[in-house]
């Protein structure tokens, strides 16, 4: 059987600051992608400098190496753009503040030659600023909570991608995509291993009381527009407020 092809997109702003981290880890996997994504959002410091101090060490290893650079309307935008362009069977998304373990892409690629999921995602490495490591598990049940489910983590087909856009005025998009997977029937499977590493203290854990509410009226709006019942109001509030707490 042939091996599976994978694209990494990094999406990307004034990241001068982390990109090194996330790049270095898609390029030091164990089973290489067989191309890598930027899409910067025309970033005003050094993030595209740096990034493409690694062509050489991208080419060298025969790892297609892509870097975008213009306006776009959000990071849902520019995941939708890097999808657009990515031309591998799965598709994994690693945003610039984030990296993966060195063997993700391996217990990927193991984990689709044994099942053939449609989408797959696995535990994650929580990091806080102090460098306290918290391990968020991935589980599948009826019941739908982020608590289950982990972003950077996650694997698609491309051609359920191309099917399913993100939402770019939905803060929560990558959720919702997560939602509108599972309710289209899709074969989802579940890795008990953290693959990636989570930054904490970005947008989704803000702790103002207005971005609190707000982000809790974007989590509730995607519940109900995905069909689920009105009482997940209480999941929305639980969330946020244990986000915040832990942030």
């Amino acid at each position: 059987m042939e091996k599976v092809k994978i694209s990494i997109i990094t999406v990307s702003y004034n990241s001068e600051k982390t990109i090194r981290r996330t790049i270095e880890s898609v390029l030091g996997q164990i089973y290489s992608p067989c191309e890598y994504i930027i899409v910067d959002g025309l970033s005003t410091d050094m993030t595209v400098k740096i990034a493409e101090e690694y062509r050489d060490r991208f080419a060298v290893k025969g790892i297609k190496y892509l870097i975008l650079s213009e306006k776009d309307k959000g990071i849902y935008d520019a995941m939708n753009k890097g999808i657009g362009i990515a031309t591998c069977e799965l598709i994994g998304m690693i945003n610039s503040d984030d990296w993966y373990q060195q063997d993700a892409l391996q217990i990927v690629a193991d984990t689709y030659e044994a099942q053939h999921f449609d989408t797959m995602y696995a535990d994650l490495n929580l990091v806080k600023t102090d460098g306290t490591v918290i391990l968020k598990k991935a589980r599948i049940r009826k019941y739908m909570t982020t608590r289950d489910w982990n972003h950077p983590t996650m694997f698609v087909r491309k051609q359920i991608y191309e099917r399913l856009k993100y939402n770019t005025d939905n803060l929560y998009a990558d959720y919702d995509m997560y939602m509108k997977i599972r309710k289209s029937g899709y074969n989802v499977t579940v890795v008990n291993k953290p693959i990636a590493n989570f930054t904490t203290g970005g947008v989704s854990n803000e702790k103002s009381i207005r971005g609190i509410k707000n982000r809790i009226r974007y989590r509730y709006e995607n519940y109900r527009h995905n069909g689920y019942s009105r009482w997940y109001i209480f999941e929305s509030i639980f969330m946020e407020l244990a986000k915040a707490l832990i942030a």
